[in-house]
Protein backbone atom coordinates (compact mmCIF):
# COMPACT_ATOMS: atom_id res chain seq x y z
CA UNK A 1 0.00 0.00 0.00
CA UNK A 2 1.01 3.55 -0.13
CA UNK A 3 0.83 5.76 2.13
CA UNK A 4 -2.49 7.82 1.10
CA UNK A 5 -3.99 4.78 0.75
CA UNK A 6 -2.77 4.01 4.24
CA UNK A 7 -3.91 6.83 5.61
CA UNK A 8 -7.43 6.83 4.26
CA UNK A 9 -7.65 3.22 5.42
CA UNK A 10 -6.33 4.34 9.13
CA UNK A 11 -9.25 7.25 8.55
CA UNK A 12 -12.24 4.22 7.55
CA UNK A 13 -11.38 3.01 10.69
CA UNK A 14 -11.37 5.47 12.57
CA UNK A 15 -14.77 6.47 11.74
CA UNK A 16 -16.22 2.73 12.65
CA UNK A 17 -14.64 3.02 15.37
CA UNK A 18 -16.55 6.60 16.24
CA UNK A 19 -19.88 4.04 16.03
CA UNK A 20 -18.75 1.85 18.12
CA UNK A 21 -17.59 4.53 20.80
CA UNK A 22 -21.31 6.15 20.20
CA UNK A 23 -22.91 2.74 20.75
CA UNK A 24 -21.37 2.07 23.88
CA UNK A 25 -21.90 5.50 25.07
CA UNK A 26 -18.08 5.82 25.46
CA UNK A 27 -17.13 9.63 26.23
CA UNK A 28 -13.72 9.01 24.77
CA UNK A 29 -15.43 9.71 21.55
CA UNK A 30 -14.59 13.14 21.93
CA UNK A 31 -10.01 12.81 21.66
CA UNK A 32 -11.09 11.41 17.62
CA UNK A 33 -11.95 15.01 17.07
CA UNK A 34 -9.81 17.97 16.52
CA UNK A 35 -10.48 20.87 18.92
CA UNK A 36 -11.95 22.84 16.76
CA UNK A 37 -14.54 20.42 15.24
CA UNK A 38 -17.60 21.42 14.00
CA UNK A 39 -20.40 18.88 14.00
CA UNK A 40 -24.13 19.36 12.57
CA UNK A 41 -27.44 17.37 12.93
CA UNK A 42 -30.27 18.09 11.72
CA UNK A 43 -33.01 20.03 14.55
CA UNK A 44 -30.32 21.15 15.95
CA UNK A 45 -28.03 22.65 14.13
CA UNK A 46 -23.92 23.15 14.14
CA UNK A 47 -21.98 22.35 16.99
CA UNK A 48 -18.46 23.90 17.65
CA UNK A 49 -15.39 23.01 19.55
CA UNK A 50 -15.38 19.54 21.69
CA UNK A 51 -17.26 21.04 24.54
CA UNK A 52 -19.99 21.94 22.22
CA UNK A 53 -20.23 18.25 20.51
CA UNK A 54 -19.72 16.37 24.32
CA UNK A 55 -23.13 18.39 24.92
CA UNK A 56 -24.87 17.80 22.06
CA UNK A 57 -23.83 14.04 22.61
CA UNK A 58 -25.13 14.29 26.35
CA UNK A 59 -28.15 16.08 25.44
CA UNK A 60 -28.94 13.50 22.72
CA UNK A 61 -28.31 11.13 25.38
CA UNK A 62 -31.31 12.27 27.35
CA UNK A 63 -33.39 10.89 24.67
CA UNK A 64 -32.31 7.85 23.23
CA UNK A 65 -31.80 4.93 26.15
CA UNK A 66 -30.09 2.32 23.41
CA UNK A 67 -28.35 2.81 20.02
CA UNK A 68 -26.76 0.70 17.96
CA UNK A 69 -25.48 0.73 14.36
CA UNK A 70 -25.37 -2.06 12.05
CA UNK A 71 -21.78 -1.96 11.17
CA UNK A 72 -21.18 -5.20 9.37
CA UNK A 73 -24.11 -4.23 6.70
CA UNK A 74 -22.72 0.33 6.35
CA UNK A 75 -21.16 1.25 2.60
CA UNK A 76 -17.88 3.14 3.18
CA UNK A 77 -16.72 5.63 0.38
CA UNK A 78 -13.56 7.05 1.04
CA UNK A 79 -12.23 10.33 -1.26
CA UNK A 80 -8.81 12.66 0.40
CA UNK A 81 -10.06 14.04 3.48
CA UNK A 82 -13.56 12.36 3.36
CA UNK A 83 -14.77 9.91 4.85
CA UNK A 84 -18.90 9.17 4.00
CA UNK A 85 -20.50 6.42 5.99
CA UNK A 86 -24.20 5.25 4.59
CA UNK A 87 -26.04 2.51 7.02
CA UNK A 88 -28.35 1.93 9.49
CA UNK A 89 -29.34 1.69 13.24
CA UNK A 90 -31.87 0.89 15.66
CA UNK A 91 -32.82 1.52 19.78
CA UNK A 92 -34.89 2.42 21.97
CA UNK A 93 -35.84 5.78 23.33
CA UNK A 94 -35.92 6.79 26.91
CA UNK A 95 -39.65 6.69 27.00
CA UNK A 96 -39.43 3.04 25.96
CA UNK A 97 -40.35 3.47 21.96
CA UNK A 98 -38.25 1.16 20.23
CA UNK A 99 -36.89 2.39 16.71
CA UNK A 100 -37.10 2.05 13.30
CA UNK A 101 -40.81 1.01 12.90
CA UNK A 102 -40.57 0.02 9.41
CA UNK A 103 -43.54 1.92 8.47
CA UNK A 104 -42.49 6.27 9.19
CA UNK A 105 -38.93 5.44 10.21
CA UNK A 106 -36.35 3.38 9.11
CA UNK A 107 -33.17 3.99 10.97
CA UNK A 108 -30.81 4.93 7.50
CA UNK A 109 -28.34 7.34 8.01
CA UNK A 110 -25.21 9.05 6.27
CA UNK A 111 -22.30 10.62 8.05
CA UNK A 112 -19.63 13.01 6.34
CA UNK A 113 -16.01 13.04 8.28
CA UNK A 114 -13.54 15.32 7.42
CA UNK A 115 -10.29 14.85 8.80
CA UNK A 116 -7.25 16.67 9.65
CA UNK A 117 -4.37 13.96 9.85
CA UNK A 118 -6.43 10.90 12.16
CA UNK A 119 -8.81 13.43 13.71
CA UNK A 120 -12.68 14.21 12.87
CA UNK A 121 -12.60 17.45 12.08
CA UNK A 122 -15.97 17.60 11.21
CA UNK A 123 -18.89 15.79 11.34
CA UNK A 124 -22.36 16.14 9.40
CA UNK A 125 -24.53 13.79 10.36
CA UNK A 126 -27.96 13.27 8.01
CA UNK A 127 -30.70 11.38 10.16
CA UNK A 128 -34.14 11.53 10.43
CA UNK A 129 -33.87 12.72 14.49
CA UNK A 130 -37.66 11.80 14.95
CA UNK A 131 -36.68 8.53 16.31
CA UNK A 132 -40.17 8.08 18.03
CA UNK A 133 -42.32 9.12 15.33
CA UNK A 134 -43.68 11.92 17.50
CA UNK A 135 -43.30 14.90 14.30
CA UNK A 136 -47.11 13.89 13.71
CA UNK A 137 -47.54 16.46 10.66
CA UNK A 138 -44.45 14.59 8.64
CA UNK A 139 -45.67 11.06 9.61
CA UNK A 140 -49.25 12.37 8.51
CA UNK A 141 -47.59 13.34 5.25
CA UNK A 142 -45.58 10.53 4.55
CA UNK A 143 -48.36 8.22 5.22
CA UNK A 144 -50.11 10.44 2.47
CA UNK A 145 -48.05 10.12 -0.10
CA UNK A 146 -47.55 6.54 0.67
CA UNK A 147 -51.44 5.88 -0.19
CA UNK A 148 -50.88 7.92 -3.18
CA UNK A 149 -48.57 5.56 -5.12
CA UNK A 150 -50.12 2.35 -3.60
CA UNK A 151 -52.87 3.38 -6.06
CA UNK A 152 -50.75 3.42 -8.43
Amino acid sequence: MNAISDIQKRREEIAINYFRMVDAGDPAVIDIFTEDAHMFYPKFGIARGKAQIGAFAQGLGRGIASLKHEIKSFTVLTSGNYVIVEGAEKGTTTSGVDFPDGVSSFGLFCNVFEFEGELIKRIHIYVDPDFANTHAEGVAWGKSVQDSIASL
